[in-house]
């Protein structure tokens, strides 16, 4: 917890699919413990997320009763960092990191944790160099592991594999020909990700999980870049490639972990 986010409280840029700019919070201003009475952030929901099947409605709604640091029926709203507090003025779950500069849940479609998973697909190349496959977001063209959103109800397991084929091999027929490679995967991370789209009332946590080919099962695959992506292309984790949130960080575990 002594972790300090600071993708999340960028005020040189719009926040995500607006103009609204975050207030600036210093970083001895960023815990809550900290008391800071003229802290006052815009609140913003993006209007897209009214009405949509995947996400909360109002934290206002009076039919809206969920359990919150729990499994609330086939949603996650547990933490895996802490049991999350409230304000109670709003009575909205607030950030277990901290102050971000924007209230209300930005893009996200959940109160509090919003919960994904982020699969590291790894290979030693010819000339012996470890790399990993990584996709050009179409939001801001950043290099990103390919990732995404647990859907309610489903397994960790289960994103993690189908997000990879959505992302990353957007056209590729022969799937089943890597079953053998979703069958090894090996856990680096589970926790919180400092992310662009995190508020004070609603952020991101993540899986992170490395499938390592060891045995060439990817040779032979051609890998397309998804909807979501315009690129695709492997990365040597010594590239020192920019990545998107806390992505560098989950590729220094997968250096590591293969250094151990």
């Amino acid at each position: 917890m002594n972790f300090v986010h600071q993708k999340c409280r960028n005020v040189e840029v719009p926040y995500l699919g607006s103009k609204i700019h975050r207030t600036l919070v210093p970083d001895e201003f960023v815990k809550w413990n900290r008391e800071w009475t003229e802290y006052k952030p815009q609140v913003h929901t993006d209007p897209k997320l009214k009405g949509q099947a995947w996400a909360d409605p109002d934290i206002s709604d009076k039919s809206f009763q969920p359990s919150w640091n729990a499994v609330d029926g086939k949603i996650n709203r547990a933490s895996f960092i802490c049991q999350y507090a409230f304000d109670q003025s709003t009575l909205c779950p607030l950030n277990p990191i901290g102050r971000t500069g924007l209230a209300g849940r930005g893009v996200l479609g959940r109160w509090g944790p919003n919960h994904a998973a982020d699969p590291i697909v790894s290979r030693i190349s010819d000339d012996g160099h470890l790399e990993f496959v990584a996709i050009q977001r179409r939001d801001n063209s950043e290099w990103a592991i390919p990732g995404g959103m647990v859907d309610a109800g489903e397994e960790v397991s289960q994103t993690l594999k189908r997000e990879f084929g959505e992302e990353a091999m957007h056209g590729v027929i022969d799937k089943e020909s890597l079953e053998e490679l979703w069958n090894c995967g090996k856990e680096l991370y589970r926790g919180y990700v400092d992310d662009p789209r995190n508020t004070d009332n609603a952020w991101m946590e993540t899986v992170v999980v490395n499938f390592h080919d060891t045995k060439g099962l990817l040779k032979n695959v051609k890998l397309q870049a998804g909807d979501d992506a315009t690129s695709l292309r492997w990365i040597r984790v010594d590239s020192k490639e920019p990545l998107y949130a806390s992505h560098s960080h989950f590729i220094d575990l997968l250096k590591a972990s293969h250094s151990a």
